[in-house]
């Protein structure tokens, strides 16, 4: 598990409503990052409201703001693996998809958790995904939630 909350810190996020969107390029990564997003969702009595499957990394970004953009949703997780090849192209996509989903979440004030793996190996991608220690879809899931409580603690100020 890595939830690295402290342990004295409850998250009062139970109302809170999330949704996924993940690429169904790199499918046997995403996967684990979807299954590990749930499980912190699940540990802090969030349902995931919608997963939303898109082609591929490049798509996250534009499916991600239109969750925000339609104020269903406290937060956004993102999730996908972009994995190096022999071309330019890794570069490519891994820098839209970071720099959308970041202008996404800018743009709507949504959180959007980043769970995209850029790893060189595919071997690198699965233990990112639950295959080693950690998860980063569990990671980007509790981002969100703790976004959600800050923003909300900014706001009853």
């Amino acid at each position: 598990m890595s939830d690295y909350l402290p342990a004295d810190r409850e998250l009062a996020v139970a109302d809170a409503r999330v949704a996924l969107v993940a690429s169904r390029f790199n499918d046997a990564v995403v996967e684990g990052l979807v299954a590990g997003a749930r499980r912190t969702l699940d540990r802090h009595h969030v349902a995931a409201a919608k997963i939303l499957w898109v082609p591929g990394a490049f798509e996250l970004p534009l499916a991600a703001r239109k969750l925000a953009e339609s104020r269903r949703f406290d937060g956004i997780v993102a999730l996908g693996a972009v994995i190096r090849g022999g071309t330019a192209h890794f570069e490519y996509v891994a820098g839209a998809c970071t720099d959308g989903l970041a202008r996404a979440m800018l743009d709507t004030g949504v959180p959007v958790g980043f769970g995209v793996l850029t790893c060189d190996t595919l071997t690198q991608a699965l233990e990112r995904a639950g295959g080693g220690p950690g998860n980063k879809g569990e990671e980007a899931a509790l981002a969100v939630l703790e976004m959600i409580v800050a923003l909300r603690e900014l706001d009853a100020q």
